[in-house]
């Protein structure tokens, strides 16, 4: 029986959120194949907790003592949102130990992780995509200039963040200051992105018994201005899963969803968001540790493609690597 060790926690801002995430993992795993462990990942450690007791991990090998006998893993499943697991940085300790895992590797996931640089590769193959201005925190900002490449409204967001924290829509240029000084305030590297007049769907793909597989297509239509963390995790938005739209629009969101995912060479699961403008999907970005809990997207798509939570972490485990 494989022993898994589902990391959850994080040293990012959706420490608590990535809990939860695991949580869910760790109530559908199938208990009679796999022996499955919760491990808290934190600033100041890194402990194993069964029945509210914890234990300390040695991170010499990833291991830990418990009555006297040595508990290692097999395999680690990453529901850490954010630093050091969605962006890679933990998971190049995995890779070191030898240790299969259930994301992208180490590189990949960094390079998701960074929106910039993600962009930067969609595009070169000719994937539509926003424009956009990226900025440094000891760059020299000139209001005026970020405002004649990119206009108004516009999106202002941490390079390196999820779950929507830094972000503000702004439309004048009296709110542009504010909004680079909040995005700071998460990540030292910010992009304004310029606003794309249409309809947003999220877009579900994972590596399923060794294919890409892409989930069925979902709309997001926020209550609030825009989808921000209310929307996302406090109900404040409508998630049409199967997306209304038309047999053709759908596969060709579906077609370049995939070319996305095989074109960053990823692995494990993915949720990627996307403006239709005129029939075209534009890339907006791709989280590839998507929320897990009863309120996320990504396990709506699993359940409307017929697979069960179960099915879908089981077959991570199985594709880990």
């Amino acid at each position: 029986m494989k022993r898994v060790a589902v990391i959850m926690g994080g040293y990012s801002s959706e420490y608590d959120i990535s809990l939860k995430s695991g949580q869910t993992v760790m109530t559908h795993l199938p208990k009679d194949k796999y022996d499955v462990y919760a491990v808290h990942i934190r600033k100041e450690k890194w402990v194993a907790v069964i029945d509210d007791k914890e234990y300390p991990i040695d991170k010499n090998d990833f291991s830990f003592n418990k009555n006297n006998q040595k508990i290692t893993f097999d395999v680690v499943f990453n529901a850490i949102h954010g630093h050091p697991g969605e962006d890679g940085a933990i998971l190049a300790y995995f890779e070191i130990l030898g240790i299969p895992h259930t994301s992208a590797s180490f590189d990949k996931m960094a390079l998701t992780f960074n929106k910039k640089n993600t962009l930067a590769v969609v595009r070169s193959y000719g994937i539509p995509t926003a424009k956009s201005v990226f900025l440094h925190q000891q760059d020299t900002i000139n209001l005026d200039e970020i405002i004649a490449q990119i206009g108004f409204p516009c999106f202002v967001k941490p390079n390196r963040a999820g779950s929507s924290y830094g972000i503000s829509k702004v439309y004048d240029k009296d709110e542009l200051q504010p909004a680079i000084n909040k995005a700071f305030k998460e990540d030292r590297e910010i992009i304004i992105e310029a606003f794309l007049q249409g309809r947003e769907v999220s877009v579900g793909v994972i590596k399923y018994q060794g294919q890409t597989m892409v989930l069925p297509i979902t709309e997001i239509i926020s209550e609030n201005d825009f989808f921000d963390y209310e929307a996302k995790y406090l109900g404040k938005s409508q998630e049409i899963t199967p997306a209304d739209i038309s047999n053709e629009l759908a596969a060709r969101t579906r077609k370049t969803a995939a070319r996305v995912y095989d074109v960053l060479d990823l692995n494990g699961v993915s949720r990627a968001e996307y403006i239709l403008v005129d029939g075209i999907p534009h890339f907006l970005e791709i989280n590839m540790v998507p929320g897990l809990t009863a309120a996320s997207i990504f396990p709506q798509q699993a359940v409307a493609a017929g697979l069960s939570l179960s099915e879908l972490f089981e077959n991570a485990i199985e594709m880990a690597r």
